[in-house]
């Protein structure tokens, strides 16, 4: 008998229909023998609706409030889901995060789990039960409820299958795998059987919208096995598992792309030690988070300092930097909102030399101008003009021959 995690989102119980239909799988899962754990989302559209009331109540609420609002989407879906079940004869009990007591810490709106009291659900499980827990949300050590940000409740299903010591933890949504990059945009794109932790950890965080990156991340270490299953069409998805060295690794594994990207850059500072902290300090304390910086120092002992941040943070991102530059005495500050960044991913590269000056190649072939590199063990990034990403992304994968996989 195994015991499975099972996580659907906001598509997959979108409607009274689909909760029916998840009911039915579930009983199914459980007629095989399966112990089950359920987390849901909120039903689709609900979380942005309850979003709009704030706004029109209050521009900028309180963290606290806000949270107390949002939590409110899976409570529905969860009691829904459990009296679906139980006119199908089973026996359910839902939760809230609060009720398991998924203990957080107290950032609201994007709450980090430290700890799950486990006891109410195994106590279910052993009564033969299905326990169905709200995704998203927790509770501080006072009680207050939170939440855990955008895409939480996969980290939730994952945090409960480490915290439970599941066999497996399932997500269904919808689509049914993780893909070798968007078929969208890339028809011949292929499904992934198994792909790495650390592959899916660089997918997500660089624009692979498939999960959210502390699931994985949480996956990854407590070394929980995590599928992506589609909700609406049957098939094995993708396992994202621990590295295998038996298995003979793709070169590649992944194209990730992510239009969400600005760059700003601060002309003629100053070079002396410390500089870098004194630019990107005051970023930091905006929360805005920092991701490739290129530094280049010119010959009259200046530097020229480019750094990238997500588009909703670019304005801000400027400004800051304006005030910056006048206290350092740069020459200018300059931005630009219309670049994108593409990577190529994969654990062969530990083995195989030559990935990058492939992936340059086959831009230059493309006239595709890279303004920005940076690299890891198993990948390559490149921020390029947004106008030319998806041609970007199909080259490479055309010359990556990834539709082999």
């Amino acid at each position: 008998m195994a015991l499975i995690v099972q996580k659907y989102g906001g598509t997959s119980v979108g409607t009274v229909e689909r909760i029916q239909e998840v009911a039915k799988k579930l009983i199914q899962f459980q007629q095989q023998g399966h112990d089950l754990v359920v987390v849901v989302s909120a039903m689709s559209g609900e979380t942005n609706r309850l979003l709009a009331l704030a706004n029109e109540v209050n521009r900028h609420p309180r963290g606290r409030e806000l949270d107390v609002l949002l939590s409110t989407g899976e409570q529905v879906t969860i009691a829904l889901l459990c009296m679906a079940l139980e006119q199908a004869g089973v026996h359910a009990n839902s939760y809230t995060g609060s009720q398991v007591r998924i203990l957080t810490d107290n950032t609201h709106n994007k709450a980090r789990i430290m700890e799950i009291d486990d006891n109410k659900i195994r106590a279910d499980l052993k009564q033969g039960h299905i326990v169905v827990v709200a995704g998203f949300q927790g509770c501080d050590e006072h009680g207050n409820i939170t939440t855990l940000g955008r895409g939480g409740s996969d980290t939730t299903a994952v945090a409960l299958a480490a915290a439970l010591k599941a066999d497996e933890c399932q997500i269904y949504t919808d689509v049914d795998g993780v893909y070798t990059t968007d078929p969208r945009v890339v028809k011949e794109a292929r499904r992934l059987d198994q792909i790495t932790f650390e592959e899916m950890l660089e997918m997500a965080s660089l624009g692979a919208k498939v999960l959210q990156i502390r699931s994985v991340e949480f996956a990854s270490k407590y070394n929980v096995p995590l599928r992506v299953l589609s909700s609406f069409t049957e098939g094995g998805g993708t396992l994202i598992t621990a590295e295998d060295p038996k298995m003979e690794q793709a070169l590649i594994s992944g194209i990730a792309f992510n239009r969400d990207e600005a760059k700003v850059t601060i002309i003629g500072v100053p070079d002396h030690p410390g500089i870098a902290s004194q630019i990107l300090g005051p970023i930091a304390k905006e929360n805005i988070e920092v991701d490739m910086i290129i530094q280049n120092t010119a010959h009259d002992s200046t530097t020229d300092f480019t750094f990238t941040v997500h588009r909703n943070d670019y304005q801000n991102a400027l400004n800051i930097l304006q005030n910056t530059a006048k206290e350092l005495g740069a020459k200018e500050v300059i931005g630009d909102d219309n670049i994108a960044k593409v990577s190529v991913v994969g654990v062969g590269m530990r083995s195989h030399a030559g990935i990058a000056s492939s992936m340059f190649d086959t831009l230059a072939k493309e006239s595709i101008n890279i303004s920005m590199i940076s690299t890891s063990e198993i990948k390559i990034s490149v921020v390029i003009d947004e106008k030319y990403l998806e041609l970007a992304v199909r080259a490479l994968h055309d010359a990556f021959e990834l539709e082999k996989i």
